[in-house]
This record gives C-alpha cells, sequence and structure tokens, in this order.
C-alpha cells in the first residue's frame, strides 16, 4: 500500500467487463490525483514550517535492511537472468547489402564465405529532382500536359518528406523558423523564411478537420473525461487553454474566457446551434429564471441555427441582463453537447 492507497484487487480475465474496466479506470485516476494532492499538501506544509522558522519534514533515506536481498549466483550450467535476449541486431531491417571480396588474395588461397558486420548510418541529403513533363497536342488542337507522378503534392515545389521533417522540427524539437533555415541550407535546400512560414501556417485544414473529429470521437468512446484550464497568451492577449480528455484522449481549445459558458461552447465541438426542450427548460428551472420568462422561452422557435439567431431571440424577448443571458444561454447549449456520464472539472 503506497501513500496511503488501498491497492486494487485482482480481477480475473473473464470478470472484466466493460462495467469493471471503466470503474478501475475511474479508481485509477482518483488514486493518482489523491497522490498529486497528498504531495501537494505535504509541499505547502514545509513551505509554512520554513515561514515560521521550522523545519521542514526531514527526508529518511529507505532502510538498507528493507531491500531484497541479490538473487543468489546461477548454478553450475545454468545462465544468468537476461542472457538470452534477442541480439540488438535482430531489429534492424537491413537497407542495403555490400559484398565485399578480399583484395589480391594469395595464390590458391579457397574462399570460406562471408562472415557479417553491421553498421547503421543516417541519410540526411538534398534530392532535387526535375521532371520534365510532356505536352502534346492533340488532333482537336488541345494542349495537353503530361500530370506529375502521385507523390508530388499539387502545386508544392517540396516533397513530402521535407514538409514533414519542417513540420517535426517546428513543432516538435521547438526549432525557430530562422534556426531551421540554417539548417536546411546547410543541407543545400534553397527555401525562404517566407515559404518556411507557408509550410507552417497556410493549408492546414486537414488538421484543423482532425483536431474537430478528435473531440467527436473521444466523447463518443469516453467513460468519463476530465476538464481543466489554464491562463495562457494568445495572439498577444491574455487568455485561456481548455482541455476536455482522458488517460485515452486529449483536446485543447483555446478561448477568451473561463467560464461553464464557455466550457459548454467547447464541449459541442463543431456544433453551433442553440436548442430549446425539456432539458433547457429544467436548466432554467433549477436556476431560478420565471416561469413567466420560461413559458416566453418556449412558446417561440425550439431551433437556432446559430449564435446570431439566439441572440436575435434574446433580443425579442427583451433578455438583455448579464445573468439572465448566461442562464438561458447555458439551459440551449446544454442540449447541443453530449458529455459522457460523469465529468470531472476543474474550472
Amino acid at each position: 500500500m503506497a501513500n496511503g492507497l488501498l491497492p486494487l484487487p485482482e480481477i480475473p480475465p473473464e470478470q472484466r467487463t466493460p462495467l469493471v474496466e471503466a470503474l478501475l479506470a475511474i479508481i485509477c485516476a482518483q488514486q493518482d490525483r489523491i497522490a498529486q494532492l497528498e504531495e501537494t499538501v505535504q509541499q505547502l506544509r514545509d513551505e509554512i514550517a520554513i515561514l515560521k522558522g521550522q523545519k521542514p519534514r526531514p527526508k529518511i533515506a529507505p532502510s538498507q535492511l528493507e531491500q531484497p536481498a541479490p538473487p543468489p549466483p546461477p548454478a553450475a550450467g545454468q545462465k544468468r537472468p537476461g542472457s538470452d535476449k534477442k541480439p540488438k541486431n535482430a531489429q534492424l531491417t537491413i537497407t542495403r547489402e555490400q559484398r565485399i571480396d578480399f583484395p589480391d588474395p594469395p595464390a590458391g588461397s579457397v574462399s570460406k564465405g562471408y562472415e557479417e558486420y553491421i553498421v547503421q548510418e543516417l541519410v540526411i541529403r538534398a534530392e532535387v529532382t526535375r521532371y520534365l513533363r510532356e505536352r502534346i497536342l492533340t488532333p482537336d488542337g488541345q494542349s495537353l500536359l503530361a500530370p506529375l507522378p502521385a507523390e508530388v503534392l499539387p502545386g508544392q515545389h517540396f516533397g513530402p518528406d521535407l514538409i514533414c521533417y519542417i513540420l517535426h522540427q517546428y513543432h516538435h524539437n521547438h526549432v525557430t523558423q530562422p534556426l531551421l533555415q540554417d539548417e536546411l541550407a546547410q543541407h543545400s535546400i534553397v527555401i525562404s523564411a517566407g515559404q518556411i512560414n507557408n509550410i507552417l501556417t497556410e493549408d492546414k485544414q486537414i488538421f484543423h478537420e482532425e483536431k474537430a473529429e478528435l473531440l467527436t470521437a473521444g466523447l463518443a468512446t469516453a467513460t468519463y473525461i476530465q476538464v481543466d484550464d489554464t491562463g495562457a497568451r494568445h495572439d498577444g492577449k491574455n487568455g485561456y487553454c481548455t482541455h476536455i480528455g482522458n488517460e485515452f484522449f486529449a483536446y485543447f481549445a483555446s478561448t477568451d474566457s473561463k467560464s461553464r459558458l464557455n466550457f459548454l461552447q467547447v464541449l459541442r465541438g463543431a456544433h453551433t446551434d442553440y436548442v430549446i426542450n425539456e432539458t433547457a427548460v429544467a436548466y432554467w428551472e433549477k436556476y431560478g429564471l420565471a416561469a413567466a420568462l420560461i413559458a416566453s422561452l418556449s412558446a417561440g422557435p425550439a431551433h437556432f441555427c446559430d449564435a446570431a439567431a439566439w441572440n436575435e431571440r434574446l433580443h425579442a424577448l427583451d433578455i438583455t441582463a448579464a445573468r439572465l443571458v448566461r442562464i438561458t444561454t447555458e439551459g440551449a447549449l446544454r442540449c447541443t453537447t453530449t458529455p459522457p456520464s460523469r465529468t470531472s472539472a476543474t474550472m
């Protein structure tokens, strides 16, 4: 039992139903959170003790007596543990093989085969391809140009591997654009700062679509989610970064506010509509909206395609007070979100 937490019982595979797996995941996440909070509490106690002129909690090294005894030496004829590991070369994929003959062997020598010697190398070089595209003139007067191979990206004069390398260096290795341009120049790649910036920022719709699909797929498969947001800078201004996820997926969204309304807007993903139904009415009643106001909202249209249409409806009903706008909007947004049955939020 570590950190005062009870160990999880062993559950046979035949009893690991989806519900049991989900409960175990929730328990593990809660135990990790409890351990983090205990450590934070102890750190705060130590800081308070130091401020009071007292000594913090001493760090006691584990007793040498509690360490397990070393394993006995292997008996005669036995191999030591771990000696049956696979050779490292078995994990390699041979990309090129070169046969080396013995130079100027003495007369009468007989070949006894070849012995292998593995050398790994990383090949980074510039490769410039000039495509000569045939142009033809058809009998009906059309001028046609031979299409480029499938591996050439439309409208791009840089190959997919080079583009992937630029994206990886910038986003994963945090290489700045000037340093990235210098690095490519050392490999004889002729590319301007503007072209590097375009590769990093332009035509990234496929990544935005993948990000939107990530939230939808994560919410559809998650048994629970955790929510948190923290301060962040966006376009030189103070804002917030909202996180939604669990141990299987993570979704991040940059926003200008930190509120329940903002969370509902992020949680619904690509949805832009606002809906009035029994869920919205129950939410309004829970937060004490007047029955007459709820009746007015329910008497008109029940579906609004976007924020402009929703705000126009609120304006028509003379709902302008900040609290009323917030509560009515939160209720209409709850109908367009599909969160899992359990949500752990730190807002």
